[in-house]
Parts: C-alpha cells; structure tokens; sequence
C-alpha cells in the first residue's frame, strides 16, 4: 500500500472581542510557529485576523487553543473560520502590518496587576530587572492611566521621553518575547526611577527600602502608585493609622489595606473562592472581606464596620515596599471629597500637611484612575466601584441596543461615571467621583475628552439625568445645545433598571425594583424606594415606600437623628421626652414645627433614609460621616444574629401600592427593652425584604411578569440581598448588576440604554447591525 499524502489547506480565521494591546499577535505568531504554519496575523477593525497554511490542520483544536490559551488581558467574544485557496509559495508565517485606519478602532487596554513572570524577575538578583519598580511586559503594567493619544504607541504615551536601550529594544521588536510591543518596557538603565527625600535624597532601590523603614517605625508616605498616589501607613500601627484619619479629615470611612500574598490576608479576613479568585486576578481590585475572628489591625482601619476592604499588591512598587508579613493601609491621597491626587505638583501642594514623605517617580500619569472595589455575592463579582483594571474597557452590548448612533450618556451626580458608545460598544468611563467641586468637575469634562479622543468617538445623542441641578445634567444640556443634538433626560431610578437590562440583553417588560438614596421623581419628590413595570423605553410607578419629609433638607441625610426624631415625634408626641432624648438636639422643637409646615422639609421615599431612620431610632448612628455609613453600621450589627419580621401596611393609593413601616418603627422601642440592638437591626433587615417581596408577589400577579430586576446603592447591602434572593428565587428569575455597579456608578450605563431605545422609537429608526 502507498503512503497517504498529506493534504495542505489554508484556513482565515477571525477573532473577535478584546484582542488588541493585549499580546494576541505574538501568541497567535508563537501558536502557529509551533504548529509549522505558514501565513500572517494582523489587527483590523474588527478584531484580530489570520490566516494558517499547512498540512492536515485540524483547524478546530487550532481555534481551541486560541480559546484556552489566550493572553488573560484578553476576552475572546467569538471566533469563526473558513477553508481559502492555498497560496503555494507562503512558506512562513508574518505578523503583518494593520490596514490604514485601524489606528482609529483600537482598544485601550486597562492598567494590569503584575504577572507571575514579572514578579519573579524583580524579585530574582541575578535579572536584570532585578528590584526594578517598573518592571512590566506585554501581559502586565500600566496602559490606560499612561496613554495620550491614539494609536496606542510609545511615542503617544507618557513614556515617551524614555528612550527604550539596546537590550530593551531587541525585547519590544522580538515577537517571541513576551515584551513585543509592550509600550511601557523599560529597564533600570533606561526608564523611570523613584525618589524620595527625607533626612537627605534616596533614589531608585534605596528610596523604596527608606520608605518601608520610614513606615514601619509609624510614618505616613505618599506613594506614587499607577493611577495616583496613595496614602500609606502601618495598619498594625495604632497611632500612625489615627494620625492619618485626623490629617486626611476621615472619620469613619473604611481604609482599603494591601498585602503581598493571600497567606496573611487569609489571617485578617475570610476569604473564599471566588473572592480569591478576584484578589489574585489581573483587574487586581479591592475586595471586601468578612473580617476573621483573628483580626488584629488597629482599630481605626475599618471601624465598626463588618468587612475590611483588601487589595493584593498590583504593581512592582508594591512588591518591592512590603515584605510578606507587611499590612499597610493603602488609602487614596486626596482630602475628603476631593478626587485622588495623581501630580507630582498637586502632591507637594495638597499633601504636605497628610504625608511626613512623597516617594514619587518620574513618569508622568495622564490619567488619573482609582482602584475599584469589589464584593463577592451568590459566588459573581458585585462591582462596587469600576476603575483601574476595569476600565475603559468595554461593556460589549447585545441586541437591539447595537447602534451606529454614538451615544453619550452623562450620568449622575455622585459615584460619576459617563458612558460612550460605539456599536457593539459601551465604553464606561473609570470612576470620576462626586460631581461637587470644580477639580472634579474638570476631571470630568476632561475624560469626556480623552474618551472622544481615543475611541474616536463624536456622539450624536446625548443622555442625562432629570435633576436640573447636577453638574452633569447642566453639562449634557450645554454640550447638547452647543453641537445641536437631541438630549433625552433619563429618570434616575429607571436608569439603574435599565442598566441591569442592557447588560443582560432584557426585553420586554419587567419588575424593576430601585433601591436607592437619592433621585428626582416625576412629581418632584425625592425619589428612592420604587417598584416599577418597566422596560428600555419606559415605567410605570407602581409602588414605593411611604413618603416621609427630610427635616432641614439635604442636612437630614448627613444627620439621621433628624429623621429619628420626625418618626418619634409622630409616635410620640411630648412623650419622647421620656422615650427619645438622645434625638433632642438644639432647637429640636423649631424643627418639629418647620417640618410640619413643610419648610426646607422635601418628600422622599428613599430606601436609604429607611436605613438611616432605624439606625438613629436604635442608637446606632446618629450624624454620618460618609455615604451609606448608618446602613453599613446596621449591617454590621445584624450580622449573624437572629431575628423576626416586624409589622408593616401595604396600602393602596391612586392605582399605586405604599409600603408603610410606622407599625415596625412604633415597635422599635418596646424591642430595646427586651432585645439586644443585634436582635432588632436583624428583625428590620428581615421586615425590609419581606415587604420588598410581598411588594413584588403583587405586582408579579397582576402583571404576570417572572423577571425581577434590582438595583440601586441599597442592593449593595449583601444581607438584604441574600433575603430577597432566598424567598424569591423559586418564583422569579432575579437579575442584578454585575459588569457595572449596583448604585450611581453604573448609572451612566442605563442612561444611555433608555435614551438609545427611545430615539430609535421616536424616530422610528431601523437598528443597523
């Protein structure tokens, strides 16, 4: 018998997804090399294209490894694949130029957590990269925080006044290394340094070991990380983590800490899979953990709260400032409520009177980009805040939400974040912060730009919230008005449904429940606690919380106590004298009277002020020191006690249903007589979810709907979350954000899903795929 002749076949093969600026052509060039395939890889518009020639390819093993063994910073969408002619005299495989234009296409890679690889060489003496602070390749380090302008090469990024040496040159146009392309490759001959000044001018090696001595001996450094700077302290050290909440003006608020390995964190915090899983991955965010019974930080790092907000070391800076049995604090370096410092003038400026040292560098950060926040729920990733590692990469959208219309959705004034889209692509933007004062403001404005710039973006519908006073609302109608385009004001409670549909590609109508802090209403109410039938283009307001005034305004929701005292005065009349007193502050009275007359006292049905109201009624928080601080404390109380479900109304009025808790608030007194706080913060949690899903089994009958949608800040509360989930989740099919964050931050998201879906409607414009 003959032999067989083996049969030569060429196939084109497109990858689709986040394929670029990642590594994907030198793996596809090493696949192929190893494999004895001729052809060519290339980037284009779409994604990555390639063709392979050779004898008997088995071109679905082929496609399986791509799938398997794809660069981690990448994510594969889809792959698809053809049989071509062959090209006889293809004898090797290329990695070829992309076509004119893709220049404008390309995606912006996030700022990646150090590889495995590049942990070792700094840490290897005979390297020679060996305690380099800089150290990265094409599967780690900075990208989005250094990035100027497109196409994403060195000379358009801040490492361009970095002239790369010989032995960094040969990596960077070597296909086979892993630092090909890498555009922040550098070395200690050739790229940026430390430097620190302290009783005399440490640079390089020396300044990083003189900073962790300062540390350890309880000074507090700012240290020049990849986004910004950081505020750095001992969290074993008493007095240096309560010097730094009195320099920074912190009096509560959680302190994220970092450590080099899950060994120790495994002895501060409990820690599962999946929280493992994100502490460790390449996004490397911060993680809140269940403090461990073993917990032993100083007290002041996360102060009656129930979990510890934990990140791993994400950059070689990192590596080489801890040692392995090292927890520091490592907090974001601005004042409160002002954004995260990332210049070096800035930092000498506005950090003087916080820090004792600056460690800085010399590479210039474009981009200012804070760490994002994390926690675990139902074994998913809950994002509480997207940033460094996240963004801008994009949140790819299915369905009728793919568009040729750019959209730029503005979002809301707190937790801002804005969104641009571009077909198939949602770029959220990293997280801006609270849109209320000017140094935010042009932060603000400035993405906006940089977002336009990279992705070449120019929209032609604009999205934002009803509030007529946010900054952003204020912007999109400027921006609007000057480029001539149709603005479209999205209902802040239907935006954060709207923003768990468009991730999960939701048609049609649901049970959208939005609990929340703060939204404009249709009838000018403050709007918090709703219960909609809703889909992309619209709601109708079936049901919410009972409506109760915020005595003094604004100042209610920073001092719950005036909301304990509304409640108590109407159980109690002069009574609360007796009951009360700690609620009777100065001019208690006064307030009493100008609440009833309706002056400066505004409606709300806000999920959050219920939060607040209990708290302060059980002594628990009476004035917050950040945002969501009285349910956060409640939380942490009611963790793991028993308890039971308290007395409520539901009522209807007008076609829509009211739940009212005054029968639970009217028992709260007698319960402290009897009970532990413990007890009656469990029995409010356990009251608060039995109404949301009494509320829902109504709506669910009369609508005969089975999707249920959650969203808003209060859905950060994993307590009430896991009790709705646990009495509903035999009945209805349960969505909640997960590629965006539960409260304002993913706001921007839904903005521009509703305002997308509307014009289409209006204007009756067929859907271009």
């Amino acid at each position: 018998m003959g032999s067989r002749v083996s049969e030569i076949k060429r196939y084109q093969i497109r990858v689709e997804g986040i394929v670029q600026g990642v590594g994907f052509r030198p793996f596809i060039y090493g696949l192929a090399i190893q494999s004895c395939y001729s052809g060519y890889v290339l980037n284009d518009v779409e994604g990555v294209l390639l063709e392979i020639q050779g004898q008997d390819i088995d071109i679905e093993n082929f496609c399986q490894c791509i799938k398997t063994k794809a660069p981690k910073a990448s994510y594969i969408t889809n792959i698809s694949y053809h049989e071509i002619d062959v090209i006889c005299d293809d004898k090797e495989f290329i990695i070829q130029k992309s076509p004119q234009g893709l220049m404008k296409e390309t995606l912006i890679s996030p700022d990646l957590a150090i590889c495995e690889d590049c942990k070792r060489e700094i840490k290897d003496k005979n390297n020679r990269r060996y305690q380099y602070a800089f150290t990265n390749c094409t599967n780690c380090g900075p990208r989005f925080s250094i990035v100027q302008d497109i196409p994403y090469d060195r000379q358009n990024t801040t490492m361009k006044v970095f002239p790369m040496c010989k032995k960094c040159e040969d990596e960077y146009t070597n296909p086979l290394d892993r630092r090909f392309h890498a555009q922040p490759n550098a070395c200690d001959i050739c790229g940026p340094q430390y430097k620190l000044v302290a009783d005399k001018v440490y640079i390089a090696n020396e300044s990083i070991k003189k900073a962790h001595e300062l540390i350890k001996k309880g000074a507090i450094v700012a240290v020049k990380g990849i986004g910004g700077y950081h505020l750095v302290c001992d969290a074993f050290n008493e007095e240096a983590v309560a010097n730094l909440r009195q320099r920074k003006i912190r009096e509560d608020k959680p302190f994220a800490v970092m450590a080099t390995n899950l060994d120790i964190v495994k002895k501060i915090c409990e820690v599962n899979d999946k929280e493992e899983e994100l502490l460790t991955s390449m996004q490397a965010p911060i993680v809140l953990l269940h403090k461990a019974k073993a917990y032993n930080l100083a007290s002041k790092v996360a102060p009656h709260n129930a979990y510890l907000g934990v990140m791993i070391a994400y950059a070689p800076i990192h590596y080489l400032l801890l040692n392995d049995d090292d927890v520091f604090v490592m907090t974001s370096a601005n004042l409160s409520d002002e954004p995260i410092v990332y210049q070096d003038e800035e930092a000498k400026s506005h950090l003087s009177t916080i820090a004792d040292y600056i460690l800085s560098h010399n590479r210039i950060i474009q981009t200012r980009v804070d760490d994002s926040v994390v926690r675990v729920f139902n074994d998913k990733q809950m994002l509480i805040r997207r940033s460094r590692g996240y963004a801008p990469s994009p949140v790819l959208l299915k369905g009728d939400l793919i568009s040729d219309i750019p959209v730029l959705a503005c979002g809301p004034e707190l937790k801002n974040t804005f969104c641009m889209t571009k077909g198939q692509k949602a770029f959220l933007s990293q997280h801006i912060g609270d849109l209320e004062n000017m140094a935010v403001n042009n932060a603000y404005k400035n993405s906006i730009d940089l977002f336009k710039r990279l992705f070449t973006i120019k929209p032609k519908l604009i999205a934002c919230d009803m509030h007529p006073e946010y900054f952003s609302t204020k912007f999109a109608k400027s921006y609007a008005q000057d480029n001539d385009l149709p603005l479209i004001q999205v209902q802040h409670h239907h935006a954060h449904i709207a923003s768990v549909m468009a991730e999960h590609d939701l048609k049609g109508d649901v049970i959208g429940v939005s609990l929340d802090g703060t939204g404009f209403g249709d009838d000018g109410h403050i709007w918090g606690g709703e219960f909609f039938i809703a889909n992309l283009s619209g709601y109708e307001r079936r049901g919410h919380f009972q409506y109760m005034p915020l005595p003094s305004g604004a100042k209610a929701v920073k001092e719950p106590w005036r909301l304990g005292l509304w409640i108590a005065y109407n159980l109690y009349g002069e009574d609360i004298k007796d009951k009360y007193p700690e609620l009777l502050k100065v001019n208690w009275q006064l307030l009493i009277k100008a609440t009833q007359k309706g002056f400066n006292a505004p409606f709300t049905s806000s999920a959050g002020r219920i939060f607040d109201t209990v708290a302060s009624l059980l002594g628990i928080c009476y004035q917050i020191n950040y945002e969501g601080q009285a349910a956060i404390e409640l939380e942490k109380i009611a963790y793991d006690s028993d308890g039971e479900v308290l007395p409520f109304i539901i009522n209807k009025e007008l076609g829509q249903y009211i739940i009212d808790f005054m029968p639970m608030y009217q028992l709260l007194y007698d319960l402290k007589q009897k009970y532990s706080v413990a007890y009656i913060a469990k029995s409010f949690h356990l009251t608060m979810a039995k109404a949301i899903c009494e509320m829902i089994d109504l709506l669910g009958k009369e609508s005969n709907l089975n999707k249920v949608v959650l969203s808003g800040g209060v859905c950060q509360n994993i307590t009430l979350l896991d009790l709705i989930y646990k009495e509903l989740q035999d009945r209805y099919d349960i969505y909640i954000n997960e590629k965006v964050p539960s409260n304002d931050g993913g706001i921007a998201l839904g903005q521009m899903a509703v305002a997308l879906t509307r014009y289409l409607q209006e204007n009756d414009i067929e859907i271009v795929k």
